[in-house]
C-alpha cells in the first residue's frame, strides 16, 4: 500500500485516524487498534512478510524481557544483536555471500530464491538500537523501562516509519503512545501534519516522478550497453540526484506528517543536504537518522575520534563501509560506501590539518562527488557506471540531451531551486507556518489535484523501499 495511492489516501489513512480518535479515551484499545492497522498495512504488500515482522518483534521483546530479569548477564543483549544480524543476513545477504564465495571457487553457488521482506533493514536497525541501549543502560547501572509487547510492537511497526524510516529509537516515541490524543493542540497537530503530508506527496508525485521520467530512460540505456553523450550523461546525473532527494525526503515528510496527525513527533531525516559545503556536512543533513545510528552503534564502538586523527579517519571509513553494505547486497554498494568513507576520511584529515576552502568551492566539490557516486548507487553495475563516467567527460561524443517534455524540464528547474535555496520542509511547516485559512484552502486544492493525478496512473514505489 503506497503512501501515494488512492487506497491509502482515501481509505486506509482516514479510516485509521477515525478509529484511533474514536478510541481516544481508551488507551489499550486505541493503541492495539493502531498496532493492528500497522500490521494490516504491512501485510497488504505481501502477507508472507508479516510472520517475519511479527516473529522478529516478539523475539526481540522476549530477549528484552529475559534481560530485565537477568541484568547481570551482559551477553544477552549481544545475543539479541546477533539474532537480528542473522535475520538480515539470511534474508538480505545470503545470495550475496554465497555468490561471492562461489566467485572464489569455495562454494557451489545456487540462488536461494529468498524474497527480501519490505523494510527489513529499517525495522532490524530499530531492534538493534533497542538491544544496545538496553545493554548500555545496564552497564551504567541505570534503570531501563520494561515495555509491554503492545508498546514494543507499535514502536517497531508503526506504519508511517515502518518501511523506509525515519529510524526511530524507543525513547523517542514509546512514551508518546501514552499521551492523551485529545490534549490541547489537537487541531494544530492535525493541520500541520496534514500539510506536511501534502508537501511530501507533492515532492514525490510532481518532482521526484518527473525527474525519474528523465533519468530512468538514460540509465536503462546505459545498463543495456548503450552510451550517452555529454549532455545526456550530465542530465542523467542531475535528474537522478533530484529524484532520489525528493523521493526519499518526500517519504520522510509524509511519515513525519502522519505521525503528527496521530499526535507523535518523530525525528527529522533531512536538512537541506544539497546546501552542504563538505561531504561530512552532507552526511549530517542526509538520512540523518541513519547517520545517527551509524555514529552511535558503529563509529563510537570502533573508537570514534579517540586515538588520533588517523584512527578517526579509519573508523569513519569502516562506518561508511557498513552504511554502504546496509543499502544493498551488491558489491557496487560496498564500493559506494567505501568511496564515501574515503571522502569523509579525507574531509576529516583536511580539517584536522588546518586547511580551509571557500564555501562555494567546497559546495561544488561536494556536489560533484555526490553526483558521481550516485551513478554507482543507481546503476548497481560497474560496467554501466564506468560508461557514464566516460560520457561525463565527453568520451562518447558531445551533443545535448533531448529527452522528456518541456514540463519535465520546468519541474527539474523548480526542483533544483528548491533543493539549493529552499528551507527544510520540517522547519517551514512545523516552526514557521502560521495559522491562516488560505493555507488550508491551498493545501486542500493541492491535495485534490494530486489525488486526481494519482488516479490517472501517476504512482510509483519509493526508491528506498528496495533497501
Amino acid at each position: 500500500m503506497l503512501f501515494n495511492s488512492e487506497v491509502f489516501i482515501l481509505l486506509f489513512l482516514p479510516l485509521t485516524l477515525g478509529v484511533y480518535y474514536a478510541l481516544a479515551r481508551h488507551e489499550g484499545p486505541r493503541l492495539w487498534a493502531l498496532a493492528v492497522a500497522s500490521l494490516i498495512f504491512y501485510g497488504y504488500w505481501d502477507i508472507r512478510f508479516l510472520p517475519i515482522l511479527i516473529g522478529s518483534t516478539v523475539g526481540n521483546w522476549l530477549i528484552a524481557l529475559i534481560f530485565a530479569r537477568l541484568r547481570r548477564y551482559s551477553w544477552i543483549p549481544l545475543a539479541g544483536v546477533a539474532f537480528n544480524v542473522g535475520v538480515i543476513a539470511l534474508f538480505k545477504y545470503a545470495d550475496f555471500i554465497t555468490g561471492t564465495l562461489a566467485a572464489f571457487g569455495v562454494w557451489n553457488y545456487a540462488p536461494t530464491g529468498i524474497i527480501l521482506p519490505l523494510g527489513i533493514s529499517f525495522f532490524t536497525f530499530q531492534h538493534i538500537s533497542y538491544q544496545m541501549d538496553m545493554r548500555r543502560a545496564a552497564a551504567r547501572g541505570e534503570p531501563f523501562p520494561a515495555h509491554n509487547l503492545r508498546d514494543y510492537l507499535l514502536f517497531v511497526a508503526f506504519f508511517p516509519h515502518l518501511i523506509s524510516g525515519p529510524i526511530v529509537r524507543h525513547n523517542e516515541i514509546i512514551g508518546q503512545f501514552h499521551f492523551d490524543p485529545l490534549r490541547p493542540g489537537l487541531a494544530e497537530r492535525l493541520s500541520r501534519g496534514a500539510v506536511m503530508f501534502i508537501v511530501g506527496l507533492t515532492k514525490k508525485v510532481l518532482i521526484a516522478d518527473s525527474a525519474a521520467r528523465m533519468a530512468t530512460p538514460l540509465y536503462k540505456r546505459a545498463l543495456a550497453g548503450g552510451v550517452l553523450n555529454l549532455g545526456e550523461a550530465w542530465l542523467s546525473v542531475h535528474a537522478y540526484m533530484l529524484q532520489l532527494y525528493f523521493d526519499f525526503s518526500g517519504y520522510s515528510d509524509m511519515a513525519i506528517g502522519m505521525a503528527l496527525m496521530f499526535g507523535f513527533a518523530i525525528p527529522f531525516n533531512f536538512d537541506r543536504p544539497h546546501m552542504a559545503t563538505a561531504i561530512q556536512d552532507f552526511w549530517r543533513r542526509w538520512h540523518m537518522t541513519l547517520s545517527r545510528f551509524l555514529r552511535d552503534y558503529v563509529y563510537i564502538p570502533l573508537g570514534g575520534n579517540q586515538g588520533g586523527v588517523w584512527r578517526q579517519a579509519r573508523n569513519m571509513f569502516l562506518t561508511m563501509l557498513v552504511g554502504g553494505l546496509w543499502h544493498g547486497a551488491n558489491w557496487t554498494y560496498v564500493v559506494w560506501g567505501a568511496m564515501h568513507g574515503v571522502g569523509v576520511a579525507a574531509n576529516i584529515l583536511w580539517r584536522r590539518a588546518g586547511f580551509s576552502m571557500p564555501s562555494l568551492l567546497g559546495w561544488a566539490c561536494m556536489t560533484l562527488f555526490i553526483g558521481a557516486t550516485w551513478v554507482l548507487f543507481r546503476t548497481e553495475s560497474f560496467t554501466a557506471t564506468w560508461s557514464i563516467y566516460q560520457s561525463l567527460v565527453g568520451w562518447h561524443g558531445m551533443g545535448g540531451a533531448v529527452i522528456g517534455s518541456t514540463e519535465n524540464y520546468l519541474v527539474l528547474g523548480v526542483g533544483t531551486i528548491a533543493a539549493l535555496c529552499g528551507p527544510s520542509s520540517q522547519s517551514a511547516i512545523l516552526e514557521r507556518l502560521r495559522p491562516w485559512r488560505g493555507v488550508g484552502l491551498a493545501a486542500g486544492a493541492v491535495a485534490v489535484f494530486l489525488v486526481l493525478l494519482i488516479g490517472g496512473g501517476l504512482q510509483s514505489e519509493f526508491i528506498y523501499f528496495q533497501f
